[in-house]
């Protein structure tokens, strides 16, 4: 979020940064959320709507019936083998986009 020479960033299911710190941001995002994960995605409006106002280039996906940690394979109850591709294909696409 700090470093405006960053061109592209992922997230896999993490916390959303205070909306007030957004601007800031001058990197294309791709976030990735599970859609059970109540906790976290209670931020996700107020982020969107953030990321929204300052113009910010993102594409934001919430992959329904995944939990949190939804790419960890260590940990079998959260692991979800197709969403974790899915998300990993997307975000190969993006760096490949932004990145060359």
């Amino acid at each position: 979020m700090h470093d405006p020479r960053l061109d592209a960033a992922v997230a896999y299911y993490g916390g959303q940064p205070k909306a007030e710190d957004v601007p800031q941001i001058k990197a294309a995002l791709m976030l990735h959320y599970g859609g059970l994960d109540e906790r976290v995605n209670a931020g996700i409006p107020a982020y969107e709507a953030a990321l929204k106002a300052a113009g910010t280039k993102y594409e934001l996906y919430v992959y329904e019936g995944a939990n949190h940690a939804f790419n960890n394979d260590t940990s079998p109850a959260r692991y979800n083998p197709a969403v974790a591709k899915l998300a990993w294909e997307r975000t190969l696409r993006l760096f490949k986009e932004k990145l060359g």
